[in-house]
């Protein structure tokens, strides 16, 4: 067994990750992994195994490191299905934004050199900076989630192997098996096994015109607690028609991804209030024109979920404030909603300033109407994917619903996105994204603050001038000024902080839906 050298850990104290292993700490999960000498396996912290001796053990930031390191997947705690580590969000710097750009499939699609111009580094150099950071580089990362995404997909889908293979991203059947017999210790047929025994169905090889395109059922993983309701209320409170669709327990949208549209179905009943701490998993369904597109879709719905939070350690920093801290306290795990596709996100910002929610969603379903692509769904309300920049950028400000100002504005946004000169994948550095918003005629700090912090998963955002925000601490019984003052004391998480007061103002969804 190959044993990872002390470099490959940087970042980690040993001591620290021993006694998270040792009281199995799910906090953990996702922010780094064990490597057991002895067993050639790697686990999560929370691992019900027994606990190795801390003479056996070395720490992991990636599932990728260890794997390198000649370490194989524990069976019992699925240590590749754990969240992502929170950090890569608050610090986000070039290993962060590196690994989720991996995670949407970027070196899949772009190869190593695609990665690393997004990130503004060479591949030689953005290579140095993965391996420091995390013990491997962006092909060994961008390995790792091929063989997450295929280890899912043969135990929760009837896909063939080879539709398997195709929609995990491998270039060959051969690659598929030798990576997973690798990384697992078992065949593909191995893991197709532990479905059936749990009583799936049998897999169905299905007819080559169904090879490019599938329905998939996944299970995501969120840390707890995860306050489901509120953030489908918030989704809910802002679906655009023909894009998204609500009910209770459910929200629905149209996905723009690489290789063609999908649509999602997420279901998001809110959790028992006696469930056991740590992760659950949220169901969704995957509806795609693609199957390539599955890492993409797996992604950016968990962008949207922001299924990589750590919520306790929000709520240990907010909990005793005597503003945000009642409400951290009642709704716990309140999650800053994400995005599925930053331009849109962008776009509909601009829409939205100095309106009220309700009329940016009658304007922006007859922007969707007008500029929207059409797709056929199975779904009832979905009908169009969002207008893309390109086509926005071809408008003119004249013929569009709104305010003279704010369509030059949206075109002018469109436009600088089309083109590049703003990118919202979350390549480039926060602070650069925001001096460019700034710069386009029509978008002042609200709207770049927001859209850092939907677009780009930004956990420190406050919004001082914001309406919702001073209605919120007035009808709380606080003086708005005097709280607005302090809320440096909120940081890094005023983000959480804003979607709490924000959250007071959320109606409730109706208790009736026609659905199904």
């Amino acid at each position: 067994m190959t044993t990872t050298p002390l470099a490959a850990t940087t970042g980690l104290d040993p001591d620290t990750c021993y006694r998270a292993v040792s009281s199995r700490d799910r906090r953990f999960d996702g922010v780094f992994y064990t490597a057991v000498r002895t067993t050639g396996i790697y686990c999560r912290p929370s691992c019900p195994a027994r606990t190795p001796a801390s003479a056996n053990v070395t720490f992991h930031r990636s599932p990728a490191s260890a794997q390198a390191a000649g370490y194989r997947a524990c069976k019992r705690c699925l240590p590749d299905a754990s969240p992502g580590s929170p950090g890569w969000d608050v610090a986000a710097d070039v290993a962060g934004r590196a690994m989720r750009l991996i995670a949407d499939g970027v070196v899949d699609r772009e190869g190593v050199p695609g990665l690393a111009e997004r990130l503004g580094y060479t591949p030689r150099h953005l290579g140095r900076i993965l391996g420091a950071e995390l013990g491997a580089g962006p092909l060994a990362l961008a390995r790792a989630r091929r063989a997450q995404t295929a280890r899912v997909l043969l135990e929760t889908t009837d896909l063939s192997h080879a539709d398997v293979a195709f929609a995990a991203g491998f270039s060959s059947v051969r690659q598929f098996n030798d990576t997973v017999r690798e990384v697992y210790a078992a065949t593909p047929g191995d893991l197709r096994g532990r479905r059936a025994a749990r009583g799936g169905g049998t897999e169905q090889q299905g007819d080559e015109a169904d090879r490019t395109r599938g329905t998939l059922h996944l299970r995501l993983a969120v840390r707890t607690p995860f306050a489901a309701d509120r953030l489908l209320a918030f989704l809910a409170y802002h679906v655009v028609p023909g894009v998204e669709a609500a009910g209770p327990g459910w929200y629905a949208r149209t996905l723009r991804l690489p290789h063609g549209a999908g649509t999602l179905l997420l279901d998001l009943a809110p959790l028992p209030e006696d469930a056991e701490p740590g992760t659950r998993v949220v169901p969704v369904r995957f509806d795609l024109a693609d199957l390539r597109d599955t890492p993409a879709a797996v992604e950016r719905t968990r962008r949207l979920l922001d299924a990589d939070c750590d919520p306790e350690a929000v709520a240990g920093h907010l909990g005793a404030d005597p503003v945000v801290g009642p409400l951290v306290r009642a709704t716990p795990g309140l999650r800053v909603p994400g995005q599925v596709d930053g331009d849109e996100t962008a776009l509909r910002t601009v829409v939205g300033q100095q309106v009220s929610v309700a009329g940016a969603r009658t304007v922006l379903g007859r922007v969707v109407a007008a500029y929207g692509e059409p797709v056929p769904t199975a779904r009832p309300g979905l009908t169009h994917l969002f207008p893309d920049a390109a086509s926005l950028a071809t408008a003119d400000p004249e013929d569009l619903p709104m305010p003279r100002a704010r369509g030059r504005a949206l075109v002018g946004l469109a436009q600088a996105l089309a083109a590049g000169d703003v990118r919202l994948d979350r390549g480039p550095e926060r602070d650069a994204v925001r001096e460019q918003l700034l710069a386009l005629r029509g978008i002042g700090p609200w709207t770049a603050d927001y859209v850092a912090m939907r677009a780009l998963a930004h956990p420190d955002v406050f919004l001082p001038t914001d309406i919702g925000v001073r209605n919120a601490l007035a009808g709380l019984g606080h003086d708005p000024a005097t709280v607005l003052e302090r809320t440096d004391d909120w940081r890094p998480w005023r983000s959480y902080a804003l979607m709490h007061l924000w959250d007071t103002l959320m109606p409730e969804l109706p208790t009736t839906s026609e659905e199904d």
